[in-house]
């Protein structure tokens, strides 16, 4: 009865009238979290095993909490230029 079913379906662009195809395919939204204002760049660090893991065992979000952790440094820590 699926099989049945699917084959006699239709894509979407023919199914409706194309004024409500084009308001639902405005509606998308698309995948993904939304770009930040401030993106963050991609980097490759070696840090030790067990502050890696430390970090890790604190559970979701240990890499923000990376990020916050070196923030603070640089605040505690001013670089003289």
């Amino acid at each position: 009865l699926e099989t049945e079913w699917f084959s006699q379906a239709k894509p979407a662009s023919e199914a409706f009238a194309p004024e409500t195809y084009t308001a639902l395919v405005a509606m998308k939204r698309p995948r993904g979290r939304p770009k930040a204002d401030e993106t963050k760049v991609f980097t490759a660090i070696r840090l030790d095993a067990d502050l890696l893991e430390a970090f890790k065992a604190t559970g979701k979000g240990w890499q923000t909490r990376v990020n916050a952790a070196l923030r603070q440094y640089i605040a505690e820590h001013p670089i003289i230029r």
